[in-house]
């Protein structure tokens, strides 16, 4: 995968000499593994903690590596730069616009209707162009929450 600065994190004790101990597990049960590492200059990292085993927790990362190279030597590379970008943080707020403006309504509409507005601009918006309609929702989204009163 092309993949640098590797670093295993587990909560196995280490030797002296820094590699894990043979045969042992956590002292707290904490069986979660991490990998770290950049690939294409960005930061990645695989988790999982699904299993009661360490061992088996850093198996099933492997095996999911080699599902992901697959992809790659398969030729659909684009599909492992999509699968990472989907991780990226969405942004905090709507660029300093109100929901309502963005939803299309006014400051006192209420909330079922900022509702009906934001189905129909959600409608509008794959209608028209579903290749940029990614970008569009989210926005639309974030102004529902905001309409919501959510947290964002």
């Amino acid at each position: 995968m092309g993949a640098t600065n590797v670093i295993l994190s587990t909560a196995i004790p280490l030797r002296n000499d820094g590699l894990p101990r043979a045969n042992m597990e956590p002292d707290k049960g904490d069986t979660g593994v991490a990998v770290y590492f950049k690939r294409r200059g960005k930061d990645m990292v695989f988790a999982c903690d699904k299993y009661r085993q360490t061992s088996d927790n850093i198996y099933a990362i492997v095996k999911t590596m080699d599902a992901m190279r697959g992809i790659e030597r398969w030729g659909a590379s684009d599909m492992m730069e999509r699968a990472f970008s989907g991780f990226k943080a969405l942004p905090s707020e709507t660029a300093g616009e109100s929901w309502w403006t963005i939803l299309g309504c006014n400051a006192s509409s209420t909330r079922s209707e900022g509702e009906a507005a934001f189905r129909k601009m959600a409608l509008k918006v794959n209608a028209e162009d579903p290749q940029d309609a990614s970008g569009r929702m989210q926005k639309l989204n974030l102004a529902r929450d905001q309409m919501r009163g959510v947290k964002i």
